[in-house]
């Protein structure tokens, strides 16, 4: 995506040093565009777990160049522990966050190049380094494939209102932001907007870390698409007044039968949308899917994070990027970070290969490799 006329990814390996990783750090976004070097995998640990990397895809490869850092490491400690502390590390970087299944995917997928490969440490870091390249540029290709199979929806809409505009609504950040590049929410509107689409976004401010508000709102600015950020509670009279077209949203992680884990209040647009004659879409890569899990609401694990991010909000003031405390100072708070929306509330899926219904029939029909 192009940052004030400036083509980035979200990760990529330092130009002048490959032994470093770059981040967008996207704690300072809107109001600083921040690019932050991380020289370790402690390093790596902390931008996943602080979430100056956050989003179901960035987690994921930022984690397989978080292996591929575990090499060099290990190769300046000892040769002869050189498997074992890789191994050690990896199962560090794959706990840092516990939703997102991409992050273990991704950890997983590095480590088994490494398991078979006989050489020197410096052929296994070349291995990692290969593999990690590999996972974040296919992270971008899914992504655009995904913005040229969701575009149809959108089409379709847009014919039926005769070129009126098409109303899109999204919770949370599922942008470039959240990828290598493109996005998966956000990716069929890019792509819509570019083929000259009149589109608008509603933008869900999500709360309690404001990802729609501070990430959604400000990569649709980069980009020209025209958008409104509205509070997390609109969505539902929104739709009541026939203002809403469309909701699509990304997911964290999504089961073999369709049940999706996104941000909390996913589940609420949901519901609002199916008593309002609405289709809902969710956007992934198949990197998202858990082959493992069938109940999403029994089985996915919902991480909670520390209640302070409800209790206060971080925003600009005179200049300066201020925190300030919003509940009483005794208050306690519950962070659920997502909720899982159940497959029947779901109109379709959209991933790289095709758009399918959110069932186990409809997702092994894209991926009959993976039917067991």
């Amino acid at each position: 995506m192009n940052v004030h006329g400036k083509h980035y990814r979200t990760i990529w390996l330092d130009e002048n040093n490959p032994r470093q990783l770059q981040i967008i750090d996207q704690r300072s976004l809107p109001h600083r565009f921040l690019i932050e070097t991380l020289h370790s995998v402690d390093d790596v640990i902390g931008a996943i777990a602080d979430m100056h990397v956050r989003g179901a895809g960035l987690i994921g490869t930022a984690g397989g160049f978080g292996v591929y850092l575990a090499c060099l490491e290990a190769q300046r400690k000892s040769a002869d522990l050189f498997i074992e502390s890789v191994i050690l590390d990896a199962s560090r970087l794959a706990a840092s966050r516990p939703t997102a299944v991409n992050l273990q995917w991704a950890v997983n997928r590095v480590l088994d190049s490494l398991k078979t490969f006989i050489g020197s440490p410096d052929d296994f870091i070349k291995t990692a380094l290969d593999t990690a390249q590999a996972i974040a540029d296919e992270d971008a290709e899914f992504c655009r494939r995904i913005g040229q199979h969701g575009k149809k929806l959108i089409e379709d809409i847009s014919l039926k209102k005769n070129g009126q505009t098409v109303n899109v609504l999204t919770h949370c950040n599922a942008g470039w932001l959240a990828f290598v590049d493109f996005g998966t929410a956000t990716a069929p509107i890019y792509a819509a907007f570019e083929q000259g689409i009149d589109i608008h976004v509603w933008v869900d401010e999500t709360r309690p870390r404001n990802q729609g508000a501070s990430l959604t709102a400000w990569e649709l600015g980069q980009h020209g698409v025209p958008y409104t950020v509205v509070t997390d509670n609109a969505g539902g009279h929104l739709m009541q007044h026939g203002m809403v077209d469309m909701v699509i949203t990304g997911t964290d992680r999504t089961t073999y039968t369709g049940d999706v884990a996104n941000k909390i209040g996913t589940y609420l647009k949901a519901l609002a949308a199916k008593d309002n004659d609405i289709p809902f879409y969710v956007a992934l890569p198949s990197s998202t899917f858990d082959w493992t899990l069938r109940d999403g609401i029994r089985e996915i694990p919902i991480e909670q994070r520390d209640g302070d991010e409800v209790r206060y909000i971080q925003g600009l003031h005179e200049g300066e990027i201020k925190t300030i405390l919003l509940t009483p100072i005794d208050s306690r708070a519950a962070n659920y970070a997502f909720d899982v929306t159940p497959a029947r509330l779901i109109s379709a899926l959209i991933t790289e290969r095709g758009i399918c219904s959110a069932s186990a029939e409809g997702i092994f029909s894209l991926y009959p490799e993976k039917r067991r």
